[in-house]
């Protein structure tokens, strides 16, 4: 067998709780659901752990889980709130890593993705090495393995970040086809041949070499492909899939990897039973066996990569400005409201640009005595979060201490590593990603950069608030009933805090 398929799926919600509470809200927007987690949950991820194949009658032939026949990354924060709150589903998908795993010769389909989905070229470098290093902990504590792969957030991509991915032990990422620059084959003498817009070969992987000769590793998935599956219907019809991943191989005796990647949520969230196409395609492949069910890693792994790429920095797979849709207003949009603009987006980025700076100085200076390396401590810190008791708690103040802390500087270490979080969580993509600094979405952002202020506030001599206002004084809203991101900040976001029925959920506390 010559000819592969791998459908992936990037399954990914923003961190929605309420950093009070540590719950989720209820969403009025999601209604008959609580929130957008368990709605989507619902027709999606759950559904995809049981995709029925239908009779001709209409009646259920059998149900497939569609997470152990193709590729998909989970992200963390969405994964951590399933398995409290939807187990059942958590376990399907863990169960289908492993089941994956006995078939694909060791290689499961999970990948892993950085931690809370923010823009990682436009990240700090400490931040980066974070979102890695949280990323790949978080994939070993619910997958019990390492991870190979690791998706990027919206593939927005640099090669430092690669770079952090490769001395971490990750062999792969996925990237667009319009993310390539230029190609050559492996060997003396070979020349770069520059590539435009999608015109890469996206049938078999690439290696990308690194500062200090590392080596890394591309897929480009089939956009045509991927576009028809997320955006031109071909998931109304089980069949129609399947004839056009077959109908992307080409006519040369090699192996071929014909790979498509869309929002996991594309599965029946986006559209209605998309997940039963899929099942419904998957079942057609394995019994007519014109190609075999991979995932990336088995298949770098049976044929390698004899092609070098180079990439467009800060390039993404959502914006056709690289990664401008996450701090200007570079014309990427969702809805062309007339009369609207989203130049609010860099205003939203300068204040928690602002608030970013002083947390960081705050947590240095400050856990720097008392912490043997507080940067160190910050990416340990991921085991105090997936494990919130006494026990872990108590041997991380043993390991990263400089000496026995009183209760005042333990409560100043968790303060100031509880800012450091949110300060990462405020830049969660989904912030910029659409039309209305108003939304669901930038006022969430706004929620976590309001607790991180919170927490560093009290080992800050000056004031936060005030100066982080004046910047957003600038974010205009399109809706005038709705001012300014400041107008927002203090009407919406600040009263929210104080409704809080809850106290603040702490690291000091038992969760």
């Amino acid at each position: 067998m010559k000819r592969f398929i791998c459908i992936h799926g990037h399954f990914y919600q923003p961190p929605r709780e309420n950093p009070w509470t540590g719950e989720v809200d209820a969403e009025e927007s999601a209604a008959p659901f609580h929130d957008w987690n368990e709605r989507i949950a619902a027709e999606c991820y759950e559904a995809n752990t049981g995709a029925p194949i239908l009779g001709p009658k209409g009646q259920v032939l059998e149900r497939i889980n569609n997470y152990e026949h193709i590729s998909f990354d989970i992200g963390p924060t969405l994964l951590s709130w399933m398995r409290r709150k939807t187990p059942d589903v958590y376990k399907a998908i863990v169960q289908a890593d492993k089941i994956s795993l006995s078939r694909r010769g060791g290689h499961g389909n999970a990948m892993a993705q950085s931690y809370n989905h923010l823009i990682m070229p436009l990240a700090r470098d400490h931040d980066k090495i974070t979102q890695v290093r949280w990323g790949v902990k978080d994939f070993e504590f619910h997958y019990g393995r390492k991870p190979e792969g690791m998706w990027l957030s919206e593939s927005a991509v640099d090669r430092r970040t690669l770079s952090i991915m490769a001395d971490h032990g990750i062999l792969y990422t996925v990237l667009a086809p319009h993310q390539a620059r230029r190609v050559r084959h492996v060997g003396f003498g070979s020349r770069w041949k520059y590539v435009h817009h999608e015109g890469v070969d996206p049938r078999h992987p690439y290696r990308i070499l690194l500062e200090g000769g590392k080596q890394f590793h591309i897929f480009f998935y089939d956009a045509p492909v991927s576009r028809s599956i997320a955006f031109q219907g071909l998931l109304h019809n089980g069949d129609q899939l399947t004839q056009r991943l077959l109908g992307a191989f080409s006519g040369r005796d090699r192996e071929q990897l014909v790979s498509t990647a869309t929002d996991g949520e594309t599965f029946g969230h986006h559209h209605r039973h998309g997940e039963m196409a899929v099942a419904w395609a998957v079942r057609r492949i394995q019994e007519q066996r014109p190609a075999r069910l991979t995932n990336y890693a088995e298949f770098l792994d049976r044929y390698g990569s004899f092609w070098e790429a180079d990439i467009y920095e800060n390039s993404s797979w959502s914006c056709a400005h690289g990664v401008e849709r996450w701090r200007s207003d570079c014309g990427c949009r969702i809805n062309h409201q007339e009369g609207w603009n989203q130049r609010w987006r860099s205003y939203l980025r300068d204040a928690f640009d602002f608030l970013k700076d002083i947390i960081d100085d705050v947590y240095e200076t400050s856990c720097g005595k008392l912490l043997k390396d507080p940067w160190e401590a910050r990416d340990a810190y991921i085991d105090v979060l997936l494990r919130p008791d006494a026990e872990t708690k108590r041997q991380f103040l043993a390991r990263q201490a400089r000496k026995e802390l009183n209760m005042d500087d333990q409560r100043r270490v968790w303060d100031l590593l509880e800012a450091e979080r949110y300060s990462m969580y405020m830049f969660t993509s989904c912030g910029w990603f659409f039309d209305e600094i108003s939304g669901i979405e930038p006022v969430q952002m706004m929620k976590y950069a309001l607790r991180a202020m919170e927490l560093v506030q009290p080992y800050y001599l000056k004031d936060i608030e005030g100066p982080f206002l004046k910047i957003l004084e600038a974010a205009k809203s399109n809706l005038p009933e709705m001012g300014s991101g400041a107008d927002i900040f203090r009407d919406i976001v600040r009263p929210y805090r104080d409704r809080a029925p809850r106290q603040p959920v702490h690291p000091l506390k038992e969760n």
